[in-house]
């Protein structure tokens, strides 16, 4: 049976990371959120040849305040040089081994639907360190075919396929009433980080990393700023004051 220790996963904005860092790492979760960004960007820039940039330079290209972006990357003990900036490639290292991207990570894909398929045939994860091992469905008539070379397998063998591929991050697009019994069997086979697209909340043990991503709360909380911006002044706004105006001064 699975380990029965369990904590409730949080959904994140994608800013913040509620969840206890693995490892013990003493640094800041707001701080863990924006370092891949950083080292995005500084990948970009050694592709075209920079070989330093300054914070100022960085901190507008990844949007935030040079302040900030400093005091970041001072808790990994990068402090650039004062005058001229961040040596790219030596800042590049400091962060893709704080990140885990100098190693290669095994990942599953559970769910093969529309959103799987997407996950499954992004060339992005390569790039960042993570190699999909094995794709899984349950759907008889997805069982067999591949993706990107890799054939999907049966969800029946779940356990067997993290065995084989020793996968240690399981991504899953299930589902929601099927993301609970996914996650245990997962976990019980030793897989301790887990990207959750389902709809659901996942209970798992505190030595299991979960990062929930729910689109549909991310189009909310888009919907609310678009919202803001409509309340904002406009012509529709000003006539609705301006009946305000006409009740409140007992305008007939």
């Amino acid at each position: 049976m699975p380990p029965t220790e369990t904590r409730a996963s949080s959904s994140t904005d994608g800013s913040t990371a509620p969840e206890s860092l693995p490892g013990g790492s003493d640094l800041p979760p707001a701080t863990v959120a924006r370092l891949p960004v950083y080292l995005r960007e500084l990948n970009l820039l050694s592709r075209t040849g920079v070989e330093v940039v300054s914070s100022g330079a960085l901190a507008e290209a990844v949007g935030v305040g040079p302040a900030q972006l400093r005091k970041d990357l001072s808790h990994l003990g990068s402090y650039g040089t004062r005058g001229v900036g961040y040596d790219v490639a030596v800042l590049q290292a400091q962060l893709g081994r704080e990140m885990g991207s100098a190693h290669e990570w095994p990942v599953v894909i559970v769910g093969i639907g529309n959103l799987g398929r997407a996950l499954a045939g992004y060339s992005g994860f390569s790039s960042r360190g993570f190699r999909i091992v094995a794709l899984v469905d349950p759907n008889p008539d997805l069982i067999g075919r591949e993706i990107n070379g890799i054939e999907i397998t049966d969800l029946a063998d779940l356990e067997e396929v993290v065995v084989r591929t020793k996968a240690v991050i399981a991504v899953l697009a299930t589902p929601a009433e099927a993301a609970q019994a996914v996650a245990d069997r997962l976990v019980y086979q030793g897989v301790t980080s887990i990207l959750n697209f389902a709809a659901s909340v996942l209970t798992v043990p505190d030595r299991v990393t979960v990062r929930k991503v729910d689109l549909g709360q991310e189009l909310q909380i888009l919907a609310y700023h678009e919202q803001r911006k409509s309340d904002g002044p406009g012509p529709v706004r000003a006539l609705a004051d301006a009946a305000l105006g006409r009740t409140a001064g007992g305008d007939s």
